[in-house]
């Protein structure tokens, strides 16, 4: 098999073998060649040690020396080259206590997390495939390299790993792998929250982000989702929704655009099913307030995982808004956008478009020509600069101060107030008739 090597790590082999070392590409570069796949890094192997690497090119930053990384700067472009190594004993499901240096490239490749990413290449040599990954990705398959217990007992994270690779890649996991992750899953409370987020987020724009599933199916949400476990086989009992909550929100991840925030936000919406959930006398199923409640719980999800303040803001206020209902004419219209914030709203329409696509078949076909004059009608808004928030208003709080009201808390609930008579009726949007009409407000409230 021949693989198409980048003229500069060609270079970097090349220059090792030159200097009498061993060097291959390794990892995921090899195995995304074999798919087709564009690889977004290159990882060089070596049996050179790191100094002996810093010795044969100009210039190279000490990336991690201890664990044998050097990175090679060519073009100021980086390429990591990684002594052969063996690590030590693992004494917190993620790190090595210590590593020690091998000249043996097979010593290296059985310490490396699966098959598929236990492969190495270079052109003197070929196709470096000691552990079966070439017959894996043949058969589509994720399978641990050597013993899937220890692997995971190494490294807890490899656990996620596992799903996050199966749903890049569309491949089904190993029968033991799948044992070893269900019996090694609670080794994931020993993960930082960073490293968690990093996994979670890489299934969810990945073309199966339902495979969040398949970590539910085999104990992983349990550990650090639990609240994707409280909606599975929740169900609805409503002619709209004809799936449980889990199916519903696995529909839903499929049908929204692979971006973090509206693959999250699909992902919780309806979280807050489970603790709203109610049934009536006639057997119908209701959850009232279940946007809030969802919302309020991705916010502590999203915190608990260590998101930034952008993205757990965005997503909840996605959330909250999701099941907002308003009608296809303007002043509705106005008011949505008022509501929800010009700043999402367009993926607020993301989010109510692939949610209506996870209900059942009978009501889309209306539900999304509905959507679609909503889609059109916010569209003309924005372009004819209609009137919908504070800021756009024909007047600001110094303009009211100088016709006579006083300044305080009073003065922004006028504000407020003006913006939704606007809202109502852009008429109304000249500085003579606000003014007017907040000195008939302030007399009002006196009274």
């Amino acid at each position: 098999m021949t693989i198409q090597i980048p003229e500069k790590v060609a270079f970097i082999i090349g220059e090792l073998y030159k200097n009498g070392y061993e060097a291959f590409a390794v990892g995921g570069c090899v195995r995304d060649s074999i798919l087709g796949r564009t690889p977004q890094d290159w990882d060089i192997t070596t049996s050179a040690k790191p100094l002996e690497v810093k010795k044969i090119f100009g210039r190279t930053i000490d990336t991690g020396l201890k664990h044998g990384t050097v990175t090679v700067m060519l073009d100021k472009e980086g390429f990591e080259v990684t002594t052969y190594r063996v690590d030590g004993a693992y004494e917190d499901n993620r790190h090595p206590k210590d590593v020690s240096f091998t000249s043996d490239l097979e010593e290296d490749l059985k310490r490396r997390d699966f098959t598929i990413n236990a492969m190495a290449y270079n052109e003197q040599a070929g196709l470096v495939d000691i552990f079966g990954g070439l017959k894996d990705i043949k058969s589509r398959m994720i399978r641990c390299v050597g013993n899937a217990g220890e692997r995971f007992d190494e490294d807890a994270l490899r656990i996620l790993r596992a799903v996050r690779f199966s749903a890049q890649l569309g491949f089904d996991i190993d029968e033991q792998t799948c044992e070893a992750m269900t019996s090694k899953a609670d080794h994931l409370k020993n993960i930082s929250a960073e490293r968690i987020q990093t996994e979670l987020v890489k299934l969810l724009v990945s073309d199966h982000p339902e495979y969040i599933d398949k970590a539910f199916k085999l104990g992983l949400t349990n550990v650090f989702l639990p609240e994707y476990d409280a909606i599975a086989g929740l169900e609805t009992h409503s002619p709209k929704h004809i799936y449980t909550v889990d199916v519903h929100t696995q529909k839903a991840l499929q049908a929204v655009e692979a971006v973090p925030a509206l693959r999250l936000a699909m992902l919780m919406h309806d979280f807050g099913k489970s603790k709203t959930k109610k049934t009536d006398s006639d057997g119908r199923t209701t959850f009232k307030n279940h946007a809030q409640v969802s919302a309020e719980m991705a916010r502590r999800i999203l915190r608990r995982l260590k998101f930034d303040n952008d993205t757990t803001d965005k997503v909840t206020r996605l959330i909250r808004w999701h099941s907002m209902k308003y009608n296809p004419e303007p002043a509705s219209a106005r008011r949505a956008i008022n509501r929800v914030g010009r700043d999402i709203f367009e993926d607020f329409l993301k989010v109510q478009t692939a949610d209506l696509l996870a209900k059942s078949p009978d009501i889309i076909e209306d539900g999304l020509k509905l959507l679609k004059e909503k889609e059109l009608l916010y569209r003309q808004i924005i372009d004819e600069g209609q009137c919908f928030e504070i800021k756009m208003l024909a007047v600001n709080g110094r303009d009211l101060i100088q016709a006579g009201l006083k300044e305080g808390p009073m003065l922004g609930k006028i504000l407020e107030q003006l913006t939704e008579a606007v809202i109502d009726d852009q008429a109304l949007n000249t500085k003579e008739q606000l003014i007017q009409k907040a000195l008939d407000m302030e007399e009002k409230i006196k009274d």
